[in-house]
């Protein structure tokens, strides 16, 4: 069994106002595919990674990575004490 990509992709998305079919049709794909990679559901191809990632203008590992991403507040803001 592969292991699960976690992603940024609903939040750049959301971030860019892009909609599931225009980023589909802009990297060729069907936009459930994008609803499954958002939602974890299916790990993209190396190939469809960066695809995805040209399309935003940015790096593979600002969307996609191994580990599980630290939620924003905190690389922006660093964690809280609390």
């Amino acid at each position: 069994m592969s292991e699960q990509v976690h992603n940024r992709l609903a939040m750049v998305r959301a971030e860019r106002k892009v909609s599931r079919q225009s980023l589909a049709e802009a990297v060729g794909v069907h936009y459930q595919t994008i609803g499954y990679i958002e939602r974890g559901q299916y790990n993209p191809s190396l190939d469809l990674a960066l695809k995805i990632a040209g399309f935003f203008g940015l790096p593979v590992e600002a969307l996609f990575s191994l580990q599980p991403f630290r939620p924003l507040t905190d690389e922006v803001y660093g964690r809280s004490q609390g």
